[in-house]
Formats: C-alpha cells, sequence, structure tokens
C-alpha cells in the first residue's frame, strides 16, 4: 500500500495511492485506514511529506561502504542526531541554499514512519511500530558541519529534510537498493543490507532514549558518494520498492 499526503484545491488530505488516482481515506493513517468512495487524480495536486512528525531522528555512519569510503571504523552503537520538523519539505519542493552556506550535500537515506507511540520497545515489537518507509534526503551544509562541533546547524535549516513522495507499508527493508541522482547522473548507489544496524534495532534502541510518536521519523544512514549540489540543480533520491523523491535546489 502506498499512502501519500497532499494538497487538492486548498484542501489537505491522505490517501491511497492507486494508479494516477489517490483513494481518499477518513482520517489520518497513525489512527485508521478506511477509504472513502472520493477519488483524486495525483496530476495537480501538491505533494506533502509523508509523516506528521513530533522529530526527525537521524543516524550517522550507518553503511559499512560509507565507513569504508570514509577509512573509520565501524560504530559499536548507532550514532543519533535530530533535525527540526521546520526543515521537512515533500516531493517537488525547491531546496533553498542558504547565503552562509559554502558546501551544500545530498545524502539518500531510507527513512521510516512510525505508526503508534512507542517507549523502550522490544526488538520482536518493532513491526508493530513502524507505519512504512519513504525516501528522505539529508541535506547538509557540509562546511558548518566540519566547522562545529556538533551538527544541529548543518543540518537544520529550513528545506534540509526532502521526504516522500510517499510512504509504503509491507516493505521488507532488508536488501533494498538506494541511489541518488545529481541532474539525472547516478552519485549513491548501495543496498540497505549494507546497513550497521538494521531498521527494526534502530526503532528499539532510540526508543529506550525518547518516547517515539505517530508520524515520527526514523532516517536509517546514507551510503557511500555524498557530494554537493548548486543552485539550479535536480537532485533525486530513489529507493526500490518505493519511488524516487525529486527536488530542485534554489
Amino acid at each position: 500500500m502506498k499512502l501519500i499526503h497532499f494538497i487538492h484545491n486548498k484542501k489537505e488530505y491522505w490517501g491511497i495511492l492507486e494508479g494516477k488516482n489517490i483513494k481518499v481515506i477518513k482520517d489520518e493513517p497513525f489512527r485508521s485506514i478506511k477509504p472513502l468512495s472520493k477519488k483524486i487524480p495525483v496530476d495537480g495536486i501538491k505533494f506533502l511529506p509523508p509523516t506528521k512528525a513530533t522529530k526527525i531522528i537521524l543516524v550517522g555512519l550507518n553503511y559499512k561502504d560509507h565507513a569504508r569510503e570514509l577509512n573509520m571504523p565501524l560504530p559499536k552503537e548507532p550514532l543519533i542526531f535530530l533535525k527540526p520538523v521546520t526543515s521537512l519539505i515533500g516531493h517537488n519542493d525547491a531546496i533553498i541554499y542558504p547565503n552562509s552556506v559554502k558546501q551544500l550535500d545530498y545524502e539518500a537515506e531510507l527513512a521510516i514512519v512510525i505508526k503508534k507511540e512507542g517507549k523502550n520497545i522490544k526488538l520482536k515489537d518493532t513491526p508493530k511500530y513502524i507505519l512504512g518507509y519513504t525516501c528522505l534526503n539529508d541535506v547538509t551544509a557540509r562546511d558548518l558541519q566540519k566547522k562545529d562541533d556538533q551538527w544541529t546547524r548543518a543540518k537544520s535549516f529550513d528545506t534540509f529534510c526532502p521526504v516522500g513522495p510517499w510512504l509504503t507499508t509491507q516493505l521488507s527493508p532488508q536488501d533494498l537498493n538506494v541511489r541518488s541522482y545529481l541532474n539525472g547522473k547516478v552519485k549513491q548507489n548501495s543496498r540497505t543490507s549494507e546497513f550497521i544496524f538494521p531498521p527494526d534495532y534502530l526503532v528499539s534502541f532510540i526508543s529506550r532514549v525518547m518516547t517515539l510518536n505517530p508520524g515520527d521519523v526514523i532516517s536509517t544512514g546514507t551510503p557511500f558518494g555524498v557530494g554537493p549540489m548548486e543552485k539550479g540543480d535536480k537532485i533525486e533520491v530513489e529507493i526500490e520498492g518505493i519511488a524516487r523523491l525529486r527536488n530542485y535546489v534554489k
């Protein structure tokens, strides 16, 4: 099932994507998924991030190939950090290149969207707390990341968290192709089988630190091949079984 969050005729909806049409659902999918008779064509909608996040949790250095690229040892436990919800944008939205930034990088990532509130979630119970998976671009001001002792400023500008275009449920995340395209050229190309910490472990680990709320986003790290974007570029994140998230740098 593909769950999509969008605006049509100035009204916000959630729905199920079925070909070129969307079947509207009665409520947010974190509460229930009850289809209505109303259908809306995909053409002409404005995509919204498929989430209602209270927080966005990301993981640093979670691909073995990325660790090899950086010549770094594998971490013994996940390195987590946060982005603010004000950084969220959807499919086709513009990433704004701040005047104060000298290098703006893309990072293609598989993201988890949480279904219900959870704290101290046992590993075996994590599937009950996952609504689905989507594409995420962890946009990073690399020069500021290198300059600061921690990553908050480099990761937190408005528009620095494109997510979408929709949410795919009933997807196995164990061995998916993850790619980024800059102006149509492949820049990152790896598989989630390269994960150091798999998604179910991350959900359990993070829930032991903080309560996870419905709609929260957990992003699982980026593979090798990250690099810079320039104003006017088109950046896309494609994940097997989900879709291709497209944004433009302005």
